[in-house]
């Protein structure tokens, strides 16, 4: 955590499955951060990297990859995202920026660790000295059915680990039992998103007030 340097930017991670609406509350908290006067760099994994391109391709049932090599390529690219000299994780926060992370490790623990060992990869992410911790992860949980429903109604693309509400709803349980094993080691806030935008809103600015 990096409560303690006033100067250095805050990693704040936004989780869920699809359908859960981490990209309004990441806008709303890009808006609400502006409008204090702080700097904000907004960024998602995969990257638009090379390596992020080969993800987006397994992801869509494109090329055929096992869990494995999956999840080898999340931690590349994860480590190009956070060290990057010109636009990582790690050159924004020194400059004092907030970055705002849609997905992290956190979604190849669940993603992968369905199909694979989990501890191998957690250790494979969580052991890397390249890749950082956030100061803060906000889980928006929305039960999979409702999930199922807000994508099927936009007509969202799903990938290849969403492909139904049963598939979800296992999902939904492995964040569960990642968010079970990293307690009090990270700091993780689950928030109840089935309500109002403006109310899960203004519950996340009070969240992240506690780091700033």
């Amino acid at each position: 955590m990096n409560e303690n340097n006033t100067k250095r930017g805050r990693f704040i991670v936004f989780e869920g499955i699809d359908g859960s609406g981490k990209s309004t509350q990441i806008s709303l908290l890009e808006k609400g951060l502006l409008s204090q006067g702080r700097r904000v760099y907004r960024t998602a994994e995969p990257t638009e990297s090379a390596v992020g391109g080969l993800i987006r391709e397994t992801l869509a049932g494109d090329t055929r990859r096992s869990a494995c090599e999956l999840a080898s390529l999340f931690l590349a690219d994860r480590i190009r995202h956070n060290a990057n000299p010109e636009t990582g994780i790690q050159h924004y926060l020194e400059s004092g920026v907030d970055v705002l992370c849609d997905r992290y490790y956190y979604s190849s623990f669940a993603y992968q660790g369905l199909d694979t060992d989990l501890d191998w990869v957690m250790q494979l992410n969580l052991g890397c000295p390249e890749i950082l911790r956030p100061d803060l992860c906000i889980f928006l949980d929305v039960d999979a059915q409702r999930c199922k429903e807000r994508v099927d109604k936009a007509r969202l693309h799903l990938e290849i680990f969403e492909q139904s509400g049963e598939q979800l709803n296992r999902i939904r349980g492995k964040f569960f039992e990642v968010f079970g094993r990293l307690e009090g080691r990270e700091n993780i806030v689950v928030v109840d998103a089935v309500r109002t935008a403006e109310e899960i809103s203004a519950e996340i600015l009070e969240l992240v007030k506690r780091i700033l």
